[in-house]
């Protein structure tokens, strides 16, 4: 793979436009080699007469050496530029390239070239010290959360301190001395040479004891025995922020025991729970104003809580320092393949002395990323993987999932089954006469009854954690295989009614349906770890804060799913349909008296309903949490859509021509409101002073024609469930048909706005570098008079 590809496919999405610009850069190259093939008679010919001049120079001699002196000369006469760094008047330090090569003919292709590396190099230096300074600024925060953590610990495991018993002390510093020294075992060498060479100011849990045994006896002690400089001291290393000076690596003289730094018990004092309401439980308090209970109890099950939560925020820091370490190591790649292409193309050797700039540079001589991911690997070992390295390292840098042959040749044998089993249910139909509206008494109860079972819609499974997520391949292979298991059911219907010998067993046939929503709803409650168990958990999850919105805090995978709920009302009209069929035994006499009942009737109210108050509710919580008054407006789309749909149920079911004008004045206004919407807020698009005309600036699609075919379908599709109202029939179809013909039409608009509704989400994380989720942590921390305020 050439290397202009592979840049790309390493990049962090959000921080694209913050990376070397690696095809311009290329560009320029190419407009450079343009120039020298034109050009390159005369080139050639100057080159000949400096080589019949040259013959003319004294001749230096077979042994003589040169002195250092004359060589220094000749590699400057022999230099193509030189670099500088320059001090801008706001104190920024930024790279200046001169070319010194001002007679050569193409020398202006050569300085635009410069100018625009000059101005890549700078870009890349000054993003990368900005997140380098967020992440260290995160370090100090997660130290003081993993101080609060080991105190905690050791008031949990003695919430009576240590009564001055010398046994039990020296029974924890064992302890402590043999964990110390499985993890120095499971730690490898180079690994262990380096922590030495690191000298951190530690948590001294040793001291931590003694200083418990202190408070409760008046008798003071010390010890070194359990250092947490086998953990990490996330310091700064930048001396000019003096909030960070103050974490800084302790540099003192040491002996054969390391001086640390104890962390005394007294931080508990000013550390508290953080309690925000993310859990049903702390947003009703907070709604109520009731206070939300904040002090430290020290029990087992808060630590594990802490813990956890600590350990989450530890993951998701380590991802940024691999994630800041990969954006170094690319960029200073790429300056390097873009300065060798220069020599190469230009027959000069400016990439030495360019790239020594850019290794000097804080891009590449920067190690302060490299000493942090060492001190969160150590801490994480040693604290949250009980010292076991491999376990530690594999929960720090999980393994992405392979791609796997199987699953792509599973997937297009289903592919094949799909259309074969579609092709035969429709000679099958076209034979039997289904799907036409006659007299057939049989034929009507058929459709009426059975064919409404057969109405499967699928949601989209998500997984975010890293080596568990399905791909796409995975995601056709659960589709195909449900379409596949669905159609097959149909056919074996439709065959036991035609089949002599068994068409006597009617009410078997009818369960047939029964048995596939079983299958589906036992493999996705299913507590084994098989089929993607992880996804399952995750998709159970955010169905779980669906049904309790709004009690629990709104993330965008929750009101994705919520979205795609709303599409599914059809779906949830059919499982209203199974408990009414199954559970009032209708199926024994294929005979329903389902819409006979007032019961179904209002249900059918609810059902129609449900999926759009929850995303109603939604955003309620927003509204509450962020203060967004978009999200109040959203809201009212979906109140327009829930009155929009009640006011359809009703004329479905009463027909009169009150509920009808209602019905048309509701959905029109519905439609309007969540197509301007679905175009303009959700995708972006229609933005006036955007450089692509009706769209936005930023696309990932170069075919501009996509977006707006996608704009046009979207309208259309969005005025097809009109059709409820209208009762416009196609082709003489029967009305089941068109009502699932009109969910299935839903279903596509439904995936076309998933793609460009994460297309707009995602270019607004580009536009704000945002590439992490934000971790809730543990524990408050007060400094001293924060608490009072």
């Amino acid at each position: 793979m050439k290397f202009g590809k592979e840049f790309a496919a390493q990049m962090v999405p959000e921080w694209h436009e913050a990376y070397m610009d690696y095809a311009k850069l290329k560009t320029l190259l190419k407009e450079i080699h343009l120039f020298k093939q034109k050009n390159r008679p005369a080139a050639a010919r100057s080159g000949s007469l400096g080589r019949s001049l040259s013959l003319y120079r004294a001749f230096s001699g077979l042994t003589a050496t040169s002195s250092s002196n004359n060589k220094h000369l000749s590699d400057i006469e022999n230099h193509v530029i030189q670099v500088n760094s320059v001090r801008t008047d706001g104190g920024d330090e930024r790279l200046e390239t001169t070319f010194l090569m001002t007679g050569d003919y193409g020398e202006e292709y050569e300085l635009v070239y410069f100018k625009r590396l000059d101005d890549e190099f700078d870009k890349v230096v000054e993003f990368y010290k900005l997140k380098v300074d967020e992440v260290m600024k995160e370090a100090v925060v997660l130290n003081k959360q993993m101080e609060a953590l080991i105190a905690f610990r050791i008031k949990v495991d003695n919430p009576k301190g240590w009564a001055n018993s010398v046994e039990e002390t020296s029974k924890l510093a064992s302890d402590v001395e043999a964990s110390t020294a499985a993890l120095y075992a499971t730690t490898p060498s180079a690994a262990i040479r380096a922590s030495r060479r690191i000298h951190m100011d530690a948590i001294d849990e040793g001291n931590l004891i003694h200083q418990s045994v202190k408070s409760s006896s008046d008798e003071s002690s010390s010890g070194d025995d359990d250092k947490f400089n086998n953990g990490m001291e996330m310091k700064p290393v930048n001396n000019n922020n003096s909030e960070i000076q103050e974490y800084n690596m302790n540099d003192q003289t040491r002996s054969s025991s390391a001086i640390t730094r104890p962390a005394p018990l007294e931080i508990l004092q000013r550390v508290r729970f953080n309690t925000s309401q993310e859990t049903p439980r702390s947003t009703i308090k907070g709604f109520l104003k009731l206070p939300n209970q904040t002090d430290l109890k020290f029990s087992k099950e808060n630590f594990k809580k802490a813990e956890q939560q600590l350990k989450k925020a530890f993951v998701e820091f380590y991802q940024k320092l691999r994630l800041l370490k990969s954006y170094s190591f690319l960029n200073t790649m790429a300056f390097s393949k873009i300065m060798k292409k220069y020599d190469k193309i230009a027959s000069r050797s400016a990439s030495k002395l360019y790239m020594k700039k850019v290794d000097n540079s804080y891009l590449g001589s920067s190690e302060e990323v490299s000493k942090v991911m060492e001190r969160v690997e150590s801490t994480f070992i040693k604290h949250f993987s009980n010292a076991n390295r491999s376990k530690g390292m594999n929960i720090l840098r999980p393994q992405k999932r392979m791609e796997r042959h199987r699953i792509t040749f599973s997937a297009g044998f289903l592919v094949g089954c799909t259309v074969s089993l579609i092709l035969a249910l429709i000679l099958i139909i076209r034979a039997r006469r289904i799907l036409e509206p006659d007299h057939d008494e049989g034929r009507v109860l058929y459709m009426d009854t059975m064919f409404p079972l057969y109405r499967v819609n699928y949601a989209f499974i998500f997984g975010f954690k890293e080596g568990t997520e399905l791909g796409y391949r995975e995601v056709l292979l659960i589709s195909f295989s449900i379409s596949v298991l669905a159609l097959a059911g149909v056919l074996a219907n439709l065959d036991m009614e035609m089949d002599p010998v068994t068409k006597d067993y009617k009410a078997l046939t009818e369960l047939l349906p029964l048995g596939l929503v079983m299958l589906a709803v036992v493999i996705l409650l299913c507590p084994l770890k098989i089929v993607h168990s992880s996804s399952r958990k995750f998709l159970l999850v955010c169905l779980f804060h669906c049904l309790l919105a709004p009690l629990y805090k709104v993330t965008l995978p929750d009101f994705f799913l919520a979205d795609q709920l709303t599409s599914q009302v059809q779906a949830f009209r059919s499982l209203q349909f199974y408990a009414c069929y199954y559970g009032w035994g209708d199926y024994k006499r294929r005979q329903s008296n389902c819409k006979s009942s007032d019961v179904f009737n209002t249900f059918s109210f609810i059902i129609a309903a449900v999926p759009y108050l929850w995303r109603l509710l939604q955003c309620l919580r927003r509204l509450y949490d962020e203060k967004d008054v978009m999200q109040g407006y959203n809201g009212l789309k979906y109140f327009s859509t829930i009155v929009a749909v009640s006011t359809r149920t009703a004329y479905t079911l009463n027909n009169g021509i009150g509920w009808k004008i209602v019905a048309w004045i509701a959905s029109i206004i519905a439609a309007v409101t969540s197509t301007y919407w679905d175009i303009v807020i959700d995708w972006g698009f229609f933005q006036t002073k955007s450089k692509n005309k009706w769209l936005r600036d930023k696309l990932l699609i170069s075919n501009k024609n996509v977006y707006y075919g996608a704009i046009v379908l979207n309208v259309l599709l969005r005025l097809a469930w009109m059709q409820t109202v209208m009762k416009i029939t196609i082709f003489s179809l029967h009305r089941q048909t068109m009502v699932a013909l009109v969910a299935s039409l839903e279903i596509i608009r439904r995936g076309i706005w998933n793609f460009f509704r994460l297309e707009n989400e995602h270019l607004n994380n580009v536009g704000n570098y945002r590439a992490f989720k934000s971790v809730p942590l543990p524990f408050n921390y007060y400094e001293d008079g924060d608490e009072d305020e």
